[in-house]
């Protein structure tokens, strides 16, 4: 059925029409607002299988015809690996997504966002998620939303709903937030350092802002909306339930309260093998469903000790940070390195100084950008004693790279003043929970160790939630284990003065503003403790950036002279860059950068270099060149490609009767410019010059 509704949402108006394009699918609706349009499809399996999990999966495509552009590879085609935007974009999608399917659908699904126009002040993100939330609730697939999302911006000290491009320049916050009629549940942002009360104002902001998008889907879901498949949750065998608990009771509690990770681990394995091999004994074989109902009930455990007795999984107060070991400069070759341990998390961070060329470059729909401050994030199988094939990043890889890297972001240099392309590399080393938290923490302490000016140290730490009827404990830096058993996944990241980046995932109903304040609040003084040990090891900024780093001196010159410094076709300009082994940026406004191996080179060269840009001036002695000799006077060049003329009667104080009874060519000459004409003709004198010997 064709229909097309409006929704005016912070000023701007977002039309969703469904019934005209890709009617074979389960749902599909195109999204627009302004020139912005996307496409949201979604398709399930009829036929269902026992996978013991939902093969979901979330795709977001730029085509880049959206912008009128056709793509830089060699096929001109979009190929290969989706960019970091559209990666990003698909974890925006699929995060509030996921935890709304209900247990015991397991038909493969498949959820397709194509973005077919880009508008270039409306980012199609926030369109695709709203799209894909609306083809769920229309569609026959079980799901238990809708959700509706928005962007908030933080102009002059107010917030702005679904800011355009150009306000997000201007903006202090660009938070996105998803959440249900009832609930907030998810957050995913950068703030330029700003206090817990404005952020949290923000998000019931948007979620307030976004009750008109979930009322028109809830309408819709009347109105067009196909009846839902029928679902039957997995069924629990209580009697296996209760003979799993009964042989796993004595070893569960030696499990749950072991505080080395490895060793409980292993008490588990073993208590697994032991429940398992005790109902093979009774002729039970069903493996999966076996495990299945021993993680349960060492979740229920584990989250009853907490509630009840206030004893986490390794023996730490609710507010507790871990033990924190800070090392810096550990790598002699790096420009700057950190080694940032807290409990059974460790990352080794490594800082990287380069030059403008340098800089990341960036194909998309707004055109293309160049970031001067990439920070990587890999996480090989052997953090967490695993086996697997090492292959490109993750989308979790890039995620967590992301929210790292806007938490820093915030507190570089202007290019003005350190006009580095900087990069950051995070290798977990240990991981059991908080290990992008780990990376904002290291990526700090090399960056300083680099000597790069930050305006602030930064740090971050992941907070937990466990909701128990009335009964609510927030948990500062949570374990791995207490991530998988917990109701909240909240990452803040900040630096004394406020938050700089957050990341929220809520998996139940129920956590209201009271609740998230107090989660704010403890991870304030979680980031200030974090802090305090950060700089026990490097209090600020080395003063110089490291011997191994390049060198940068900062050139003005006059812009008529840029062409001599390039040379024809480039040639003067790959000389000197071959002969100083450096990296020479040339600006239009004549500001020249140089990036050397050693300071010797770059001192070096920059002479050279305002020795070929240096103007003539009037009254100035030169040491000069003969060039050639005629019978009126002779050509002298003073500067690097800049030639004057003596006259013969300027040779010397007496009369002259030929050129060559004083100069030759080749011969080295002290020479006075004493007139540049208008059309740039430099009179140079000899006689001027014995004058003021």
């Amino acid at each position: 059925m064709y229909k097309k509704i409006d929704v005016e949402i912070g000023g701007q108006t977002i039309s969703f029409e469904t019934g005209k394009l890709a009617k074979q699918t389960d749902g599909s609706v195109v999204v627009s607002c302004g020139d912005s349009i996307v496409l949201a499809t979604v398709v399930a399996e009829k036929s269902k299988k026992d996978m013991g999990f939902l093969p979901l999966t979330i795709e977001y495509q730029e085509k880049m015809y959206a912008a009128g552009r056709i793509p830089g590879s060699y096929f001109r085609r979009e190929i290969g690996r989706p960019s970091e935007k559209e990666v990003l974009t698909c974890r925006l999608i699929d995060r509030p997504l996921r935890p709304l399917f209900p247990d015991g659908f397991m038909s493969e699904t498949q959820l397709i966002a194509t973005v077919f126009s880009a508008d270039p002040e409306i980012d199609p993100d926030i369109l695709a998620m709203n799209g894909a939330s609306f083809v769920l609730t229309i569609s026959d697939i079980p799901w238990n939303g809708p959700i509706a999302a928005a962007r908030v911006g933080y102009v002059d000290g107010g917030y702005v709903l679904n800011p355009t491009q150009t306000q997000l320049e201007q903006s202090a916050m660009d938070l996105v937030v998803a959440g249900t009629g009832s609930a907030v549940v998810m957050v995913e942002g950068r703030a330029g350092e700003l206090s817990e009360d404005v952020v949290l104002d923000a998000i019931f902001f948007a979620h307030r802002g976004i009750q008109p998008l979930i009322e028109m889907q809830n309408r819709l879901r009347e109105e067009i909306g196909k009846p839902k498949r029928a679902v039957e949750p997995p069924a629990v065998n209580e009697e296996l339930r209760t003979r799993v608990e009964e042989l796993a009771a004595a070893g569960i509690e030696a499990v749950v309260t072991t505080r080395d990770k490895m060793e409980r681990y292993a008490l588990y394995d073993d208590l697994k093998a032991t429940v398992l091999g005790s109902l093979e004994a009774e002729l039970y074989e069903n493996e999966a469903e076996v495990y299945e109902l021993l993680d349960s009930y060492k979740k229920r455990i584990m989250r009853e000790r907490i509630v009840t007795r206030g004893e986490r999984i390794d023996g730490r107060t609710f507010d507790q940070v871990r033990p924190i070991s800070c090392e810096v400069g550990i790598l002699p070759r790096a420009h700057g390195s950190a080694l940032f341990t807290r409990g059974e998390t460790q990352a080794m961070v490594i800082g990287t100084l380069g030059s403008e060329r340098d800089e990341q470059h960036l194909e998309g729909l707004q055109g293309d950008v160049y970031r001067r401050f990439m920070l990587h994030y890999n996480f090989p199988p052997f953090c967490v004693g695993e086996v697997r094939f090492l292959r490109g990043p993750s989308r979790r890889d890039i995620g967590h790279g992301n929210l790292a890297r806007r938490g820093v972001q915030a507190v570089l240099p202007d290019a003005s003043v350190f006009p580095y392309t900087l990069r950051v590399v995070s290798e977990v080393l240990e991981s059991n929970g908080s290990s992008s938290m780990a990376t904002v923490c290291g990526a700090s302490m090399a960056l300083m160790d680099a000597g790069v000016p930050l305006k602030a140290p930064v740090s971050g730490v992941a907070m937990g939630l466990i909701k128990e009827g009335d009964q609510v404990v927030v948990l500062t830096d949570i374990l791995g284990d207490e991530d998988h058993l917990g109701d909240m996944d909240f990452k803040v990241v900040g630096t004394r003065q406020g938050i700089t980046s957050l990341q929220m995932d809520i998996k139940i109903v129920g956590v209201d503003r009271e609740i998230m304040y107090k989660a704010l609040a403890q991870a304030r003084d979680g980031r200030f403790h974090i802090l305090d040990r950060m700089e026990e090891a490097i209090g600020e900024p080395r003063q110089e950036v490291s011997e191994y780093a390049p060198k940068f001196i900062t050139i003005k010159i006059h812009p008529d002279k840029i062409r001599e410094i390039i040379g024809p076709g480039g040639k003067i300009i790959k000389e000197l860059s071959s002969e100083y082994d450096a990296k020479i940026d040339v600006d239009d406004d004549g500001t020249i950068k140089i990036f050397c191996s050693n300071e010797t080179s770059a001192q070096a060269l920059k002479t050279r270099i305002e020795e070929i840009a240096a103007v003539p001036e009037v009254g100035r002695i030169y040491e000069g060149v003969v060039r050639t000799i005629k019978d009126f006077g002779a050509f002298v060049q003073i500067l690097p490609g800049t030639d004057g003329m003596v006259h013969i009667s300027e040779l010397a104080p007496k009369r002259v009767e030929k050129v060559t009874d004083i100069l030759k060519e080749g011969d080295t000459v002290r020479v006075k410019v004493i007139e540049i004409d208008s059309r740039g003709r430099i009179r140079l004198s000899r006689k001027a010059a014995l004058e003021n010997e």
